[in-house]
């Protein structure tokens, strides 16, 4: 049994300005699911395809305060690339981004509605990855994280130290999964999160209660009645699991 990653859920006052804001960035289409929900999907995507990690928009009232614990890397081919596509990004709405970052060779960005992102320069690990790169978690404990992430979708790790850890699909394909040691202490809910979702076949009940033996938790979010499941990480990150198609 194991999950797959599905998508990264971004929470925003406007999802459909937001979502074709990441649909030009990535080079992708837009699929609006109804009022308050915008799906960002690459072009020609097939339902489950692990190349294909996608971006879900949700409208919610609320607006970006803190620096969120998940973000974005996208990959670049060249320092050419990276500069345009810097410059396009900044067309399109985003601004500059201050961290803590100090002097870097990437560019640390954020999104209209103030989600932090960076572009990367041109690395050799990325150059088969698509848009995004790696979807990066802030964590304490990163090698603690990625056994537990690693059990709960299968994925192969690639890289582990105190400071960092690297995953990806068993099948070598798609972004990474990477979790980034940070002093940083969670205190709200994530805006940005991961949506699983069970394999065909697979069951989402048996699915939770396997995520929960290997040390989630259930996690309330407002979520109300929904045919999703909201879970929390060992470290408090929120994800959802969805309900198989």
């Amino acid at each position: 049994m194991a999950l797959q990653l599905l998508q990264v859920n971004f929470k925003a006052r406007d999802d459909s300005a937001l979502g074709r804001f990441w649909a030009e960035a990535l080079g992708w289409g837009v699929s609006s699911e109804g009022s308050g929900a915008t799906s960002v999907q690459p072009v020609g995507f097939v339902w489950q395809d692990p190349v294909g990690v996608c971006v879900d928009v949700i409208a919610v009232p609320d607006p970006e305060t803190v620096k969120d614990r998940a973000h974005l890397d996208l990959a670049t081919t060249s320092a050419a690339h990276q500069a345009e596509l810097v410059a396009r990004l900044k067309e399109l709405g985003a601004t500059p981004a201050d961290v803590g970052q100090g002097d870097v060779p990437w560019t640390v960005l954020a999104d209209p509605e103030g989600n932090v992102f960076c572009v990367l320069e041109p690395r050799e690990i990325y150059r088969d990855t698509g848009p995004i790169a790696a979807v990066v978690v802030d964590c304490a404990d990163p090698r603690a994280m990625a056994l537990f992430w690693g059990e709960a979708m299968d994925w192969t790790l690639h890289e582990v130290s105190d400071d960092h850890a690297r995953l990806r699909s068993a099948k070598g394909v798609g972004p990474y999964l990477e979790f980034l040691r940070t002093p940083d202490v969670k205190t709200v809910w994530n805006r940005v999160h991961l949506d699983l979702l069970p394999y065909r076949g697979d069951d989402q009940v048996e699915e939770v209660a396997r995520l929960q033996a290997l040390g989630a938790t259930l996690a309330d979010v407002g979520q109300g009645d929904v045919p999703w499941k909201v879970l929390a990480d060992p470290e408090g990150n929120e994800f959802c699991v969805l309900a198989p198609a």
